[in-house]
C-alpha cells in the first residue's frame, strides 16, 4: 500500500503519526530539506530576533557536509528530525533501500522523529520506522514557500488561516531563499497576534 500526503483521510486512518500539535493553543514551526550555509543561518538569526524555537528535519547529506549548523540548531535551543539521507521518494524507492537511508540519516542526526519528503512512504517503510522508534511527524499547514511563482506576500495572507495546534510546514532550502526574510518575520507577527504560543515537537 502507498501512502499520499495529508488529506483528512490520511490524518484519520493513520491517527498515530503526528498530523498536529497537542496544544490547542499552540503552532509547531518546522523547517525541511536544510542544513544550507546561506538559508539556516539566515532562519536561525529570525528564529532567535523573535524568541521562538523550532524543529528542523535534515537532509542527512547536508547535516554531514555542515556538522557546525546541526550543532548551532541545538545550541539555539531548536530540535532536529531525521528527513532520509538523499532526499529519497518514498513511493519511487525500494524499501530496503528507504530504510537504510534514514539510517543513514541517523548517523549525523540524532532524533527519533522523521518526516518523509515530499509526505509519500510505503506503508510497510513506515511500518518498520515506528517499529523502530521513530515518531512519523508530518504537517497541517503548509506555506508553499518552494513554489516560484508563489510571492511571499500570497503566503503571508494563506498565514492568516494558522490555527492553534497546527504544524506549519517552511523549507531552509535555495528553494525558499527569496521569500524567508520577509515572509517568516510576518507570519511569526500574525500568530503572536492570535495569542498562539510556539511549541517544539
Amino acid at each position: 500500500m502507498i501512502l499520499t500526503d495529508c488529506s483528512t483521510l490520511y490524518r484519520w486512518v493513520f491517527p498515530k503519526w503526528r498530523w498536529k500539535g497537542p496544544s490547542k493553543k499552540g503552532v509547531y514551526l518546522t523547517f525541511d530539506d536544510g542544513p544550507d550555509p546561506e538559508v539556516t543561518p539566515l532562519v536561525l538569526s529570525i528564529l532567535k530576533t523573535h524568541d521562538v524555537k523550532a524543529t528542523f528535519f535534515c537532509v542527512g547529506e547536508n547535516a554531514e557536509k555542515f556538522p557546525e549548523l546541526i550543532e548551532q540548531i541545538k545550541a539555539d535551543g531548536h530540535r532536529i528530525g531525521n528527513h532520509t539521507h538523499s532526499h529519497e521518494h518514498g513511493w519511487k524507492t525500494p524499501k530496503n533501500l528507504y530504510l537504510k537511508s534514514v539510517e543513514n540519516a541517523a548517523q549525523s542526526i540524532d532524533s527519533t522523529l522523521f518526516r518523509p519528503p515530499y509526505g509519500k512512504m510505503k506503508l510497510t517503510s513506515a511500518k518498520q520506522l515506528r517499529e523502530a522508534g521513530f515518531t512519523i511527524v508530518m504537517w497541517s499547514w503548509l506555506s508553499y514557500d518552494y513554489k516560484q511563482n508563489l510571492t511571499a506576500s500570497r503566503i503571508i495572507q494563506k498565514a492568516n488561516h494558522i490555527k492553534g495546534g497546527d504544524i506549519l510546514l517552511f523549507h531552509d532550502s535555495q528553494k525558499a531563499l527569496s521569500k524567508i526574510s520577509k515572509m517568516l518575520p510576518e507570519i511569526i507577527e500574525i500568530i503572536t497576534q492570535k495569542n498562539l504560543t510556539f511549541e517544539l515537537i
